[in-house]
């Protein structure tokens, strides 16, 4: 089918979907042109213009310049140019102003034409459409009362819509009006609307995304009012947003971050535990800690020091920026003997310089601080004294706050934590550089600081992979390497059930590396069995970090011995699972797939599980569980896991699990286990046909060597084939990927009725040094071998053990691949 006959049967279509919603728009907005522009295409209309652009061949951007407006062209979510020259139109017919004007890719041929939009003349309206199939339209478009400019769509009958940013509000988040303003909730539990860390996006079960480029404060009204109705509502700013469409889940996201910039790879040593609590309030007692994690042989990468580095108490201190020698009087010897012990110091920072800190004059004079209307430093009180806020937006201010960093690193501090970065209190009266107002940055302010961290280290330390943990942060600020979490949750049960969600809505965002303190920070709950069920499910979150206030330990070595040595199997387990988890960091770094995801993103015929909080998919190959209730006594502590059809395996036995019951009316592609929920794990399954690298336990991450890995490969008679892959690096040189200092293992399984083969297939990136893999291969089946064919070599000895269920052998591989056949 050409072009042309494409576009006919799309005006058809269009005539059909169009009148499912018979309304327009604004019914005063009138139609008057339609042209070719450089990167584009404008229509004008009586109240202003729009211009339309595309970003590849999943996205187009539709920006509304009013009468009377200039358009800020400034994007700070957007990372990559719009397309040059990209759409051609077609009217539906040759009168002066016809019905519907089809805007279209020049690109695309005859597989079918995307994205496209269907301008619709008298009444006008805006309709959007992917591969031929409607996705949304504008209602009202753009409209202004005397508070809020609005841009007003369609929404489809039982839509699910996902999104907007950090919240507690069920996967589903249609049905509410939403703030977009950063703002910290102290204590939060299974319901908060306001955190953090929003974002003026929304994603469809559709297989669409709306994202909103503005960074202005306002609303996201999310159909409250049940007329079908998405309303974004802005103090100001652009008039632009980006439709985003694909054909699944991932390739969605996929594209948002192909617009908006991908993570870059951490240090390897992030994925380790961390001693962090708030806070250590001396040299000696951070000593003491990391002497007695090597003393208990738990594993340990980090220790995180919050605000009392550089002050004796909570009050009164922020904008020091230096050691406290008082309580650490030889923080550049203390931090050299972490390093020799294979632990890494992190430090907090605050963007406020308090009047009482020992900066507050430096600061005054050097006009580092957002101002009044009369130019001085606009001062305000709040918990931690009275107060200035660091205008990043100012170059010399910025530059006179990475210095501090630049100092700091150059000591070997190796990570930094930027805290109360909403910020914490902003008020609207303040100013920034040239006149910009609080409102206009709020919610980039955090995210700009990251860009500050990040920027500061390409520049002065290119080779070296940042740690830059942040509260808050804006559409785009996983590119400059951002690590959120998601801020201090209650330390209770009911903080522990929001967790999954959480970080499953951020990853969908383009945020995958969001995660939890672990064990809960907020209030002096000591609840052992809550400590380790949290960090049971912190395995297999992105970040590994207990934190909480100090009057409860966060740090296992703390807690009695039975709770201590159901933490350190968890914190153990962790570290077996380093090669698994820097291949998804990889996977996520090159096409920004999420580490944590839904079940359906990994899942088409999942559509069961859009509503589940409780379950996750760990990769592609793991399924979890948490437990997030007490196990009441006397009863029996099984679990329900709901898993795709298919087989499975129980991580923690290695053996495969059969499936337990179908419940009355179940989807046809879903199936229940009953797992074990006993305080030594959770439900962990692995997916048939999975391969997962694992590493013996280690002390730390620069302990781990990949010549100890085994790949272990779960055996499924019922699929034809599958893959995997193993990522390795330095852990260390950023940007290794790039400049080829890398090897990736592919792994793939092809099946017929008697016969496996796995084929082991390695690439060497240009300039790696270790151009060889070594692995032990554990097999997990109920099936016994008769024969292992390894390379055409006959008879490969190897180990059977009936009883896990496991086969193991042993296999070295240089730079040619290794083929290994199993005859069933």
């Amino acid at each position: 089918m050409d072009n042309r006959t494409l576009v006919k049967a799309m005006f058809v279509f269009v005539a059909v979907v169009l009148n499912a919603f018979a309304f327009g728009q604004n019914p005063s907005r009138q139609f008057k042109s339609i042209e070719s522009i450089d990167a584009g295409v404008k229509v004008s209309v009586s109240d202003g213009v729009y211009i339309f652009r595309t970003y590849g061949p999943n996205i187009i951007e539709t920006t509304f310049i009013p009468n009377g407006q200039k358009h800020e062209a400034n994007s700070h979510a957007v990372l990559t140019p719009p397309d040059n020259n990209p759409f051609t139109w077609a009217a539906s017919s040759n009168t002066f102003i016809p019905p519907y004007l089809f805007i279209y890719s020049k690109s695309a041929k005859s597989k079918g034409i995307n994205p496209s939009i269907i301008v619709q003349t008298n009444p006008f309206k805006i309709s959007y459409f992917y591969k031929g199939k409607y996705l949304i339209s504008e209602r009202w478009g753009y409209d202004v009362d005397t508070t809020m400019e609005k841009i007003q769509f369609n929404l489809s009958e039982g839509e699910k819509l996902f999104g907007t940013g950090n919240r507690v509000l069920g996967m589903d988040r249609r049905g509410y009006r939403l703030p977009l303003y950063n703002r910290a909730h102290y204590g939060y539990e299974t319901h908060s609307e306001q955190m953090n860390f929003s974002m003026p996006l929304v994603i469809s079960d559709r297989l669409y995304a709306l994202h909103f480029d503005n960074s202005y404060t306002g609303f996201l009204d999310l159909d409250s009012k049940k007329d079908s109705s998405l309303t974004y509502e802005m103090t100001g700013g652009r008039k632009t947003y980006q439709v985003i469409a694909a054909s699944d889940y991932k390739e969605l996201v996929s594209a948002y971050t192909s617009l908006t910039g991908r993570q870059p790879m951490p240090p390897r040593w992030v994925f380790g535990n961390f001693a962090s609590r708030f806070g250590y309030h001396s040299e000696q007692e951070a000593r003491t800690v990391v002497s007695k994690f090597r003393a208990d042989s738990i594993p340990l990468d980090a220790i995180v020091f919050d605000l009392y580095w550089f002050g004796k108490d909570i009050q009164g201190t922020l904008g020091n920026f230096a050691f406290y020698t008082d309580s650490f009087p030889t923080p550049q010897k203390m931090i050299n003997d972490f390093s020799d012990q294979n632990v890494n110091t992190v430090l907090i920072t605050e963007p406020f310089i308090l009047t009482t800190s020992n900066r507050w004059q430096e600061a005054k004079d050097k006009k580092l601080l957002a101002v009044d209307s009369l130019n001085n430093p606009f001062t305000y009180d709040f918990y931690f004294g009275n107060t200035g806020l660091i205008d990043i937006y100012a170059p010399h201010a910025k530059k006179w706050f990475w210095n501090i960093y630049a100092e700091l690193a150059n000591m070997g501090v190796k990570g930094f934590w930027g805290d109360l970065g909403e910020p914490e209190v902003h008020p609207s009266k303040l100013l920034h550089a040239n006149g910009i107002s609080a409102d206009q940055v709020h919610n980039i302010y955090g995210h700009d600081w990251a860009r500050l961290i990040y920027e500061g280290y390409k520049t002065t330390f290119p080779l070296e992979r940042p740690f830059i943990l942040m509260r808050a942060g804006y559409s785009g600020s996983q590119r400059f390497g951002m690590i959120p979490w998601t801020g201090d949750v209650n330390r209770s049960w009911g903080g522990l059930k929001p967790q999954m969600e959480l970080t499953m809505q951020m990853g969908m965002q383009g945020i995958a590396y969001m995660h939890s303190d672990l064990g809960g920070f907020a209030g002096a709950n000591d609840d052992p069995e809550l400590y380790v069920r949290w960090l049971q499910y912190g395995v297999f979150q992105p970040i590994f970090r207990p934190h909480a206030q100090q009057e409860v330990a966060s740090e296992a070595i703390f807690k009695d011995e039975k709770t201590k040595q159901l933490a350190k199997e968890a914190i153990e387990l962790r570290y077996q699972l380093l090669p698994y988890n820097y291949t998804l960091a990889f996977e996520n770094h090159l096409n920004g797939t999420p580490l944590m995801r839904p079940i359906f993103m990994e899942n088409t015929q999942a559509s069961w599980a859009d509503t589940i909080t409780n379950e996750f998919m760990w990769g592609p190959s793991l399924l979890v569980k948490p437990i997030t209730n007490p196990i009441l006594k006397n009863t029996l502590p099984l679990q329900d896991v709901r898993a795709p059809k298919g087989t499975w395996y129980d991580l923690r036995s290695g053996k495969q699990r059969i499936e337990n019951y179908q419940p009355n009316q179940t989807n046809q592609h879903e199936a229940h286990y009953l797992m074990p929920g006993d305080l030594s794990g959770i439900p962990v399954l692995v997916k048939g046909g999975a391969f997962i690298p694992m590493s013996p336990t280690i002390q730390s991450t620069k302990d781990y060597t990949d010549s100890s890995v085994t790949i272990h490969y779960y055996d499924d008679k019922d699929i034809r084939s599958s893959q995997g892959q193993w990522y390795e690096d330095d852990g260390l040189t950023n940007e290794a990927f790039e400049k080829g200092l890398y090897k990736l293992l592919r792994m793939t399984m092809k099946q017929t009725n008697r016969q496996s083969t796995l084929l082991f297939i390695p690439e060497y990136g240009k300039s790696c040094s270790q151009m060889s893999f070594s692995f032990e291969v554990c097999i997990h089946s109920k099936r016994i071998p008769k024969n292992l064919i390894l390379n055409g070599k006959k008879n490969i000895p190897f180990v059977l053990d009936q009883e896990t269920q496991t086969i193991r052998l042993m296999t070295h591989l240089s730079e040619k691949q290794s083929r290994l056949k199993i005859k069933w």
